[in-house]
């Protein structure tokens, strides 16, 4: 993967809130691609690993891709239609932030769609949560696909993209 520093998401209002929303193909077909965010161990290839039975409706997330031992963070599923939709809510950084983000998945002929949303109102933040789902998207698209997901350098996204997110969102909210 080369990425070519050029922000690939955009700010929009769903249902009156802004989002940061980010596409993404995925050259799989939907099974992998779901599999490799709902199974535990696909999912620690790209981004971390949860304990806990999902269909309880809460996980425990651990973010493994930023630190081996990563703290436990609690994870709402608010919905889940497996190979279409995922609904999760899960802390944002500082006291009482929500991360609300949802995933909604398409089979494109041999391949599949991803089209990942984020509700965020903090433009400032959005400077570098942007560039991490950025990021965080094309380590999935690897992992999935199986490339090295070692091949996206955190360094190649932020502060590059820093700008494009911060401004996108400012113009909406």
């Amino acid at each position: 993967m080369s990425p070519t520093n050029a922000a690939t998401g955009r700010a929009e209002l769903r249902d009156g809130k802004p989002h940061l929303v980010l596409e993404r193909t995925f050259s799989a077909p939907i099974e992998q691609v779901w599999d490799a965010l709902a199974n535990s161990v696909r999912l620690e290839q790209w981004i971390g690993r949860y304990t806990g039975d999902p269909a309880s409706g809460e996980i425990d997330f651990y973010m493994t891709a930023e630190a081996v031992d990563a703290p436990a963070e609690r994870c709402q599923i608010h919905e889940c239609q497996p190979w279409r939709r995922a609904v999760l809510e899960i802390p944002g950084a500082g006291e009482g932030v929500r991360w609300l983000l949802t995933l909604d998945y398409a089979q494109e002929g041999e391949g599949t769609r991803l089209v990942f949303a984020h509700e965020l109102d903090d433009a400032e933040m959005a400077a570098s949560v942007g560039p991490g789902w950025e990021y965080y998207l094309d380590r999935y698209v690897a992992a999935v696909e199986g490339r090295d997901v070692a091949s996206a350098v955190w360094d190649e996204y932020y502060p590059a993209q820093a700008d494009h997110y911060r401004d996108a969102l400012a113009a909406i909210v």
